[in-house]
């Protein structure tokens, strides 16, 4: 943009300038009015005026805008820990609040390397993760991911860490397998891989519960998760849940992992947590990890300035209020199906639509350059880029994405509208979807 002094993300886009919000909708300067329909990156997830929120935001600034975790804690941050807690799986009581999703996993990854030295366990040191995952852009939350083109740039400043293959049965499923065969064959080589570095020196294992960005909308088969989970407890792996993008009602329950009945050691939440009003995520620990380092060295040794931000955890509360009284998880489910039999309707002849996939209100449409083969489009075509300008002319905001085979090849949409959408709402944005993908060649 024209004397603009911000580094931008992509030096050749032109952006509009958001000027307003409105419910499902960001108005710019202009007057032009966008459909959010992915919530950015999955995070407006009441919309973008929500008075109730505000009104929070304005009453503990009138209150107390900072105080340093080191002297002080305060209101807002004890109230949602103990909300959190008190809703999340079953021993998850211990909660650190930070301002962005990497931070979380960065916390999450040095916890799980204090606990294990708290316990007389130092060797452990390895992090075992999968291909086609995104943990967040901090080196430490780099370097556990997947996302081939997002790590590139910088691998020679990254830990090593081990890639299994992902939960993708679009791809990987063969065609005389069953989902549950599929589910533990792709499971069974965490373990492989724990047995191939040695136990004594693996910490632990992250994962989506529901693989966002770098994938779109990827969703575990049945019994996938429980054999992960089997095979952490076994071999003293802590299991560690990323559920920035899809936690917090973006599939339904407030915890993604409640679908598929396991509980983590450590999870990492944000995104909606704060819905877009303020910066806000956290890191949930069982108690067992706490307990390890109370009785231990007596303190975690990690922190940031705005750690339990004031005026975040209190919109923060007021997110997290609305969405358990408001019943949102029920919504969201309703909503979600609705949202995925429009697609198929609108999207489903579509010869170049693959697959179209996700729980809730967290749907991928997959592009592929022959539907029979499941071959996709060379990445020279820059079909997500293509059909994300193509939107937003339109009117509509969504979440194109290349790499989605491999982390070089492959293209997927990402739908992720707030909660708070209606059907017709819902309408519009299969409609300017379906125009966004026609003569997709051009």
């Amino acid at each position: 943009m024209e004397n603009s002094n911000i580094l931008p993300r992509h030096n050749s886009y032109e952006l509009p300038i958001a000027a307003y919000g409105d419910g499902c909708y960001i108005i710019d300067k202009n007057g032009k009015k966008y459909l959010d329909g992915s919530c950015g990156a999955a995070v407006s997830c009441l919309g973008h005026s929500d008075q109730t929120i505000n009104d929070a935001i304005i009453t503990q600034t009138k209150k107390l805008a900072f105080a340093h975790t080191s002297f002080f804690t305060n209101e807002p941050a004890e109230e949602l820990a103990k909300l959190l807690s008190s809703n999340s799986p079953v021993g998850l009581d211990r909660v650190y609040f930070v301002s962005s999703g990497s931070e979380a996993i960065e916390a999450s990854l040095k916890l799980a390397k204090q606990y294990f030295i708290e316990i007389g366990k130092p060797k452990k040191h390895r992090v075992i993760s999968r291909k086609q995952s995104y943990h967040g852009n901090t080196l430490g939350a780099l370097a556990v991911g997947g996302n081939a083109w997002r790590r590139s740039l910088f691998e020679d400043l990254l830990i090593e860490t081990s890639l299994i293959s992902p939960c993708y049965k679009y791809r990987h499923q063969d065609a005389n397998e069953s989902e549950i065969d599929y589910g533990l064959r792709v499971a069974n080589e965490l373990e492989n891989e724990i047995i191939r570095l040695g136990p004594d020196n693996v910490m632990a294992f992250i994962a989506e519960t529901v693989v966002g960005a770098t994938a779109g909308a990827l969703t575990p088969v049945e019994g996938y998760f429980e054999r992960i989970r089997e095979i952490c407890t076994q071999y003293d792996v802590l299991l560690i849940l990323d559920e920035v993008m899809c936690g917090m009602g973006r599939t339904g329950p407030l915890f993604a992992c409640d679908e598929e009945k396991i509980i983590p050691d450590i999870i990492t939440i944000a995104k909606g947590l704060g819905a877009g009003y303020q910066p806000i995520a956290a890191m949930m620990c069982q108690n067992f990890i706490y307990d390890a380092i109370n009785q231990g060295s007596g303190f975690f040794q990690h922190g940031h300035t705005y750690l339990g931000h004031p005026i975040a955890c209190a919109a923060s509360l007021a997110v997290v209020n609305k969405l358990i009284k408001e019943s949102f998880s029920e919504k969201v489910i309703r909503k979600g199906k609705y949202l995925q039999k429009k697609l198929e309707i609108t999207l489903g002849q579509n010869e170049y639509i693959g697959d179209i996939r996700g729980r809730g209100l967290f749907r991928g449409v997959e592009l592929v350059q022959n539907r029979e083969t499941k071959e996709p489009f060379p990445k020279n075509f820059n079909i997500a880029g293509k059909i994300k300008k193509r939107a937003l002319d339109l009117g509509l905001i969504c979440y194109p994405m290349q790499g989605t085979v491999d982390g070089t090849i492959g293209d997927h949409i990402l739908i992720a509208p707030p909660f708070i959408i209606n059907e017709n709402e819902m309408n519009e944005i299969s409609q300017k979807l379906e125009k966004s993908m026609q003569n997709i060649y051009n």
